[in-house]
């Protein structure tokens, strides 16, 4: 699996993480990888709900590594 981007937002409360991942993606070419690495416990489930219903597609399923929450979204 071959990330075009990482997007970095430990520390930021939601609903920072489902915000600036939505803004992020409308920046990218349709078909590139996100990687998004949060941990606001809230983004768990709203950044895949989100997304999701933003029209882009969850690569795989939400990642849980401590306390660090990875996405990997498709634009």
């Amino acid at each position: 699996m071959s990330i075009d981007y990482t997007l970095d937002l430990r520390g930021e409360s939601c609903p920072y993480p489902v915000i600036y991942t939505l803004e992020t993606l409308q920046g990218m070419k349709k078909g590139e990888l996100l990687q998004v690495i949060a941990d606001c416990p809230a983004a768990f489930r709203n950044v895949p709900e989100e997304v999701v219903k933003h029209g882009y597609t969850l690569e795989k399923e939400p990642v849980k590594n401590g306390s660090e929450l990875l996405f990997y979204i498709r634009a």
